[in-house]
């Protein structure tokens, strides 16, 4: 075995790439269930993220936690500050109506955490959020930096040699 050296950059890439693949693929499949759920009570479940297979495929396989947050959990103590100070611009942003990017944040030295908003007119924003004064979706993946070296080291090793 070879020693090969991870920068920041190189995670947050990583990070990054993961985020946006997996927030696409969990948006959908969240989005699909909600249009198919017809009582108000299985759409409560799936905003809690209850009952999607792909999601707890995902999160076994990558070793992640995904949630989505709303407004309320700008005030969530369980939550990082930095994290909040993120949420609390995400709903400033929808407030203004200004564009939302994703974000990545270091909590720790052995935890990332990426943020991707979901569009206000997006369904998963109106109906798990739609009752706030400001609707808003964020999604929330946390990573273990672990699980990102992991992930880095089993995509050079499938990449072919030059």
């Amino acid at each position: 075995m070879k020693i090969k050296r991870v920068t920041n950059a190189d995670l947050v890439e990583t990070v990054d790439e993961l985020g946006g693949k997996v927030t696409a693929v969990v948006q959908k499949e969240l989005a699909d269930s909600l249009a198919k759920a017809v009582a108000q009570v299985r759409k409560q479940q799936l905003c809690q993220l209850q009952n999607l297979p792909r999601l707890n495929a995902i999160s076994k396989k990558y070793g992640m936690t995904v949630r989505l947050l709303g407004p309320a959990d700008v005030q969530n103590k369980t939550l990082d500050p930095k994290e909040r100070e993120i949420l609390d611009a995400y709903l400033y942003n929808a407030e203004q109506k200004q564009p939302q990017i994703a974000n990545i944040q270091k909590i720790s030295d052995t935890t990332y955490i990426y943020n991707a908003a979901v569009p206000t007119e997006n369904a998963i924003c109106q109906t798990c959020f739609g009752t706030e004064k400001t609707p808003l979706a964020v999604w929330r993946l946390s990573i273990n930096k672990r699980d990102v070296v992991l992930r880095m080291n089993a995509s050079v090793k499938k990449k072919p040699a030059n």
